[in-house]
């Protein structure tokens, strides 16, 4: 392992766009499909690895989509959670904030108790055997009705204390987020936090995220990196604070690359760009690979690495106390196992330009 791998591999960080739905191994798959007593339209977990050959977003959901046929009773959903706890543990994830489809399963006749319940149960045991603290993000699936979304809101409402926020994901083509502004509102004043998908490369992207600041006021956007389009949105995004959870390995299976020198343009402009895995069982790369990726297309400096953590704490959905225990365990680590100070650039002030002093991530050296 490099340096830099290595570097990434003991970094402290949260992981705020990662679908538990795409993290459904073949080889867990094949596991609860002979558990259920049900078939599949492959022969070996080789050749379903195989079939994922995805050129945009819309092939990617045929198959994500079929593959969820496995997910039937409440263990399903808690061996699907547990399985990416303990993949997240082992790369130094210490909190997460995950994404669940909730109407991807309803509508095949699974209850909504099941669902919540397999998941908020596997997130109890997270945090009790893996020390890795994990909140419920409520997506509402954008190709379907308006009306389906906000039936999904009022189901989840027994439950609300289990979930922290709602989303939007699926395909957006002739999706925008206006279409899901009376949900958004409902979900508001229910108190859930907001986030959104605005794709990359989509129809309209630029549009899509002025929706989602001004007309459904979200405090995130996952993904969001044409954002960089139009000079006015970035500073408004800047002045804002709002979050970017980029997925660069997701980027390169479903547009033109990993949209690496993008995410570089963000850190240098400031953004609280983080990266992320998405569905890491599609693309074949949790949140390590993509940072590896990333550092490695650009020649991120640990600085910049340790900053993009940094960012990930700091637009998570958690208490000043908590959030301010994270940074401190990241400034540790950062203070621990800096490589030389000649490879680092410093670390980055807001403005981009480097701190005088020691390689560590100090409050005064980000704001």
């Amino acid at each position: 392992m490099s340096d830099i791998g290595a570097f990434i591999a003991g970094m402290p960080k949260a992981e705020l766009h990662l679908h538990i739905e795409g993290t459904l191994e073949p080889e867990l798959k094949f596991d609860l499909a002979a558990r259920n007593h049900l078939s599949l339209p492959y022969a070996s977990v080789e050749e379903m690895r195989a079939a994922y050959a995805f050129t945009d977003l819309t092939s990617f959901l045929v198959g994500y989509y079929e593959s969820m046929s496995v997910l039937l009773v409440e263990q399903d959903f808690y061996d699907l959670a547990m399985a990416y706890f303990r993949k997240a543990s082992a790369q130094s994830v210490a909190y997460a904030e995950i994404f669940f489809d909730p109407q991807a399963h309803t509508s095949r006749g699974v209850g909504f108790e099941t669902i919540i319940g397999g998941l908020h149960r596997a997130r109890l045991h997270a945090q009790a055997d893996l020390g890795l603290r994990a909140e419920l993000i409520m997506c509402f699936l954008r190709d379907l009705p308006a009306d389906s979304a906000m039936a999904t809101l009022e189901q989840s409402l027994p439950y609300r204390d289990l979930i922290i926020g709602v989303g939007l994901d699926s395909d957006e083509r002739d999706n925008p987020p206006l279409k899901f502004k009376d949900v958004f509102d409902r979900a508001r004043a229910e108190g859930y936090r907001l986030t959104m998908h605005c794709d990359v490369d989509q129809a309209d992207a630029v549009g899509h995220i002025w929706q989602a600041l001004d007309d459904i006021g979200v405090e995130r956007i996952d993904h969001g990196v044409n954002c960089l389009e139009d000079d006015a949105l970035v500073a408004r995004l800047g002045r804002d604070g709002i979050g970017l959870t980029v997925c660069p390995v997701s980027n390169r299976w479903v547009t033109d690359g990993l949209k690496a020198a993008e995410l570089k343009v963000m850190l240098d402009r400031s953004l609280r760009a983080t990266v992320n895995s998405d569905d890491p069982a599609y693309f074949d790369a949790y949140v390590n690979q993509n940072l590896i990726a990333v550092a490695d297309a650009v020649g991120l400096t640990t600085a910049e690495l340790a900053q993009l953590a940094r960012n990930s704490f700091e637009i998570a959905w958690l208490s000043p106390p908590d959030r301010d225990r994270y940074l401190g365990d990241l400034d540790a680590y950062v203070t621990q196992n800096s490589l030389p100070w000649r490879l680092l650039g410093g670390p980055r002030r807001p403005t981009g330009k480097p701190v005088p002093g020691p390689p560590s991530m100090t409050a005064d050296a980000t704001g």
